[in-house]
């Protein structure tokens, strides 16, 4: 792996694609507006970026549904779809430097991460998606022997996918992997935090053979591209990653449009329970350290409610402060480093003003708590750790999306339960036991779309992922999320 020198002699030479990307080429917004891509880094301007609204989502509407009538892709052989994917997969591999540096840049996520678990992640996603067009059947319906009832899958037409900026392409692999892989055509709108690792990504599509019009990307704001892809008559669904507060807008804007198809996967407040029969507490702790620290905090399954059984508390804490210390934010691009910055100012701001919501409202500030690397210019929060927190704390209540995380002591199995499930949100759960029977008991009462037993962040690409409750609608990943962007049709034929 290339140095922290080299990272940034490597960022000097790149050239940022920065317009939108429309029926195979890139174009400047309609009305010409652009924003300033900053990096999170060192404040530094990395490019302008074209400002899309609904003129330049209307042309990409356009593009998609005429690529997707035609035939080009939603018609083709299953097997040459396949291999169209497959050399995107290795396309995206050749350029595993180029995108892990530009995410580094355009949000502040650790280098080594951004190779390793977002780039190398989409890598496999396209890859598995690819592997099962050809693998997914059709169905014949049990009928009597006067009639055939065939079941078959039908691309939706055309979808967008609106991502967050915590893992720019990861989070639109799960989307546009399964998506392409069905037929549609895409329209992808990356957070105007987090743009440049997508616009570049659309032309490598191109490059590896994914017909024009099939592949689109549209920059921009959430209250103009954002929403006039939610608004959109001829937006045949849309994917969304991001907060419950605006997940619930594209709730609305499909009730006053088309009633387009709409999946959401949405907040978080991960509770993490640590049993006192849990034997290896130093393996609890590491994980729980890295399950709420790991990416600044900004991830939306983050374990950022710790749950202790009360005497094991005090010892359990001073284990993950240990491991907090070593999590503390470094250079981005220095491979060595564990914690990058915050997305950006206004994200550090919020934490911030988090924190401070945190020590009025009572608890404990047992760890860090500060804003670090101030001479940078970068957005830079060390890891903060909250005792003595009561559920009903905003700090536990709350998605801060940061490094933060709150201590609750509970007393037995039931609390631990009760207090689990005393939240808006039911993306994820995680519990450590030795006792297998009390691993599944819990697990079942955990209202939690996932439930980690002895880790933090489990699972892979085979394995649905989505939420109950406020944390979302449908499901990422496996072959669940393949039948989100498929229509079933009947076709019941009566034999004479």
């Amino acid at each position: 792996m290339a140095t922290a020198e080299q990272y940034r002699n490597q960022a000097s030479s790149l050239s940022y694609r920065n317009q939108a990307f429309i029926g195979g080429k890139y174009v400047p917004a309609v009305s010409g507006e652009t924003f300033d891509c900053v990096s999170p880094i060192d404040g530094a301007v990395l490019t302008s970026v074209a400002s899309c609204d609904k003129e330049d989502v209307d042309a990409a509407v356009k593009a998609a549904r005429a690529a997707f009538e035609s035939g080009v892709w939603s018609e083709m052989d299953p097997r040459d779809r396949k291999q169209a994917l497959l050399r995107f997969a290795a396309a995206i591999a050749d350029h595993r430097e180029e995108l892990a540096l530009l995410e580094t840049l355009d949000m502040g996520k650790p280098i080594t991460f951004a190779q390793s678990v977002d780039i190398d992640g989409v890598v496999s996603t396209v890859q598995w998606y690819a592997e099962a067009i050809d693998k997914i059947y059709d169905e014949i319906a049990p009928t009597g022997r006067d009639a055939i009832g065939m079941i078959t899958r039908e691309p939706l037409g055309v979808v967008a996918t609106v991502v967050p900026w915590n893992f720019p392409l990861l989070m639109g692999a799960w989307k546009f992997g399964p998506a392409l892989a069905a037929g549609n055509s895409i329209i992808m709108k990356p957070a105007e935090q987090s743009p440049l690792s997508a616009l570049r990504l659309a032309e490598i599509a191109a490059e590896a053979g994914i017909p024009d019009g099939v592949f689109n990307v549209v920059p921009g704001f959430g209250e103009k591209a954002g929403q006039a892809l939610g608004l959109h008559m001829d937006v045949d669904m849309v994917a969304f990653t991001g907060s419950t507060e605006v997940g619930k807008y594209f709730l609305k804007y499909a009730a006053d449009s088309n009633m387009k198809h709409i999946s959401l996967e949405c907040g978080g407040k991960t509770p993490n329970i640590v049993f006192n029969d849990c034997k290896d507490l130093d393996a609890a702790a590491m994980g729980s350290g890295m399950g709420v620290f790991f990416n600044t905090g900004q991830v939306c399954v983050a374990s950022t409610r710790l749950l202790v059984q009360e005497d094991i508390h005090d010892e359990f804490v001073e284990k993950v402060k240990k491991v907090a210390e070593t999590m503390q934010p470094g250079d981005p691009l220095d491979p060595a480093t564990l914690m990058g910055s915050m997305v950006d100012v206004d994200q550090m701001e919020r934490v911030k003003s988090y924190i401070e919501i945190g020590e009025k409202e009572g608890a404990s500030l047992v760890q860090g708590g500060k804003q670090v690397r101030q001479n940078t210019g970068g957005a830079y929060v060390e890891p903060t750790i909250f005792d003595k927190v009561d559920n009903s704390m905003r700090i536990a209540q709350e998605e801060i999306f940061g490094p933060v995380l709150s201590t609750i002591t509970f007393r037995d199995e039931e609390e631990a339960v009760r207090i689990a499930n005393d939240t808006i949100y039911g993306l994820q759960a995680c519990l450590w036991t030795d006792d297998l029977n009390r691993a599944h008991k819990v697990a079942r009462r955990l209202k939690a779309g996932t439930v980690n037993v002895n880790d933090t962040d489990g699972g892979d690409i085979t394995v649905p992922f989505g939420g109950y409750k406020q944390s979302g609608i449908g499901r990422d990943k496996s072959l669940h999320a393949y039948d989100k962007y498929t229509q079933l049709k009947t076709t019941y034929i009566k034999l004479s």
